[in-house]
């Protein structure tokens, strides 16, 4: 890849190319959570915070009529930091001159103006619109009017059945988002040296990702996902176009009679939804913070049992504490590296509880922008490939004033909607109907939802 290029496909501050492509979907800006005052005290006298998105400041907080907003973080008269504005029932008051502003950045008092000034009508602060979805606050920082938020199955499923929680990464947001589309690096990076009892799981199979069972049997028994990764380290890896972005096909022989099939997906720009367990997905968002720091959000989605909420938060806060969520391992602890975990526990040798350190090592070593232009791909890297030209040719659409692709394209929204996943053996040449079978019927298994339809994979 030219330097050119690797610049054009990372860089997201406002004006941008890739940062105008980017306004054009909303985006996670918060955790609904981090509002609680169990988890940041300091919400209690105070519902506001400062945020970072794209490249930008903002101060998001919620009024007495439990409206959420996002205004600019400097006040528009002369720049003072809002994040420390006072909180008052109806807006925001900044402390340098006790200007008010309500949830749309209405003007509503300059107090210190001359009796029956117009200049408060004048004024308006920059204010962007917030929706809640799936324990979520999300942004929309673009010009044009937002497209609806999509139907993914993450966002409709009811909040007994959802849990979201995020992480700190320092690194750019496109080398966070890769290290979810590649098939091959869980053979790898994500190996276990031995398999654990798949009854010692139980119900943290979120705490335990990659030890849940693949759907079905090989040679009499139910494998974990882990074992499938590290025997079968070869798979034949294929994508189809979706509207939402592409679907990931990652095949395993068996043998004859068997292929292990891994499907996953990948939502245009920065979506990947990937099986958790045969119940459970996950939808992970990498949000640019700016630059050089990514936010990602995970959607963890039952189709059977309510999702243990507390449990899994607990699992997740023990590695990446509230409020700030910025994980307790990194490059200035070796992200956890023990050699002798490598030599017999895990190939990594960062942990068993807790795989997200594995990606995050993997990202924030390549630096903090990772140079593509030394980068050397090999076939398996087709997945890598084809995103970063879909990606390209987005950026190009857009500035040629074209909608922007998968869910950036309101006449899309109808369709936007599963996609289903799933890690399992197959009869070996019939596994394409065969996991439209196995989804389908997850689908009218669950206690919320009901496929009538065709899958949603399929």
């Amino acid at each position: 890849m030219k330097a050119e290029q690797n610049e054009l496909i990372t860089r997201i501050s406002a004006g941008t190319p890739c940062g105008t492509l980017l306004r054009q979907y909303w985006q996670p800006v918060a955790l609904l959570e981090e509002f609680d005052p169990a988890i940041d005290s300091r919400m209690a006298s105070r519902a506001l915070k400062a945020v970072r998105l794209l490249g930008q400041d903002f101060v998001l907080f919620k009024d007495e009529n439990q409206r959420w907003g996002l205004l600019d973080r400097d006040c528009p008269h002369r720049n003072a930091d809002l994040a420390f504005a006072r909180h008052e029932g109806d807006g925001i008051r900044c402390p340098f001159h006790g200007w008010k502003f309500d949830a749309t950045g209405r003007c509503l008092d300059t107090p210190g103006e001359p009796l029956g000034s117009q200049l408060c009508q004048r004024v308006r602060q920059g204010a962007y619109p917030v929706r809640e979805a799936a324990g979520v606050l999300f942004a929309w920082l673009g010009s044009d009017p937002p497209p609806p938020m999509p139907l993914f199955d993450c966002f409709i499923a009811p909040a007994s059945h959802h849990f979201a929680y995020k992480g700190m990464w320092h690194c750019n947001w496109l080398q966070a988002f890769e290290v979810g589309l590649d098939p091959v690096h869980t053979s790898f990076l994500h190996r276990f040296l031995e398999d654990a009892p798949l009854d010692s799981i139980g119900d943290n199979a979120a705490g335990k990702q990659f030890r849940s069972a693949s759907a079905g049997q090989f040679g009499g028994e139910k494998w974990p996902m882990t074992r499938v990764m590290r025997e079968f380290y070869r798979p034949e890896i294929s994508f189809e176009p979706k509207p939402w972005g592409m679907q990931i096909n990652t095949l395993r022989s068996m043998g004859d009679d068997l292929t292990h099939v891994r499907i996953t997906h990948s939502i245009f720009p920065h979506t990947f939804v990937i099986p958790l367990s045969e119940t459970m997905t996950i939808t992970q968002m990498h949000v640019p913070i700016d630059d050089t720091h990514t936010y990602w959000y995970s959607f963890f989605t039952s189709f059977d049992k309510p999702i243990d909420a507390q449990a899994m938060r607990l699992q997740r806060s023990r590695f990446i504490p509230g409020p700030d969520y910025v994980p307790l391992t990194g490059r200035h602890n070796q992200w956890g590296f023990d050699p002798q975990e490598q030599r017999t526990r895990t190939f990594l040798g960062m942990g068993e509880d807790d795989i997200n350190v594995h990606d995050q090592w993997a990202v924030e070593s390549m630096g903090a922008i990772q140079d593509r232009t030394r980068e050397h791909l090999g076939t398996t890297d087709k997945i890598i490939m084809a995103n970063r030209r879909a990606l390209m040719a987005a950026i190009d659409a857009v500035a040629q004033g074209q909608r922007p692709p998968g869910m950036g394209d309101p006449a899309l929204q109808a369709q936007m909607r599963g996609p289903d996943t799933i890690d399992g053996f197959a009869p070996a040449g019939t596994w394409g109907t065969w996991w439209v079978e196995q989804t389908q019927a997850k689908r009218q298994r669950a206690p919320w939802t009901q496929s009538a339809d065709t899958p949603q994979g399929g």
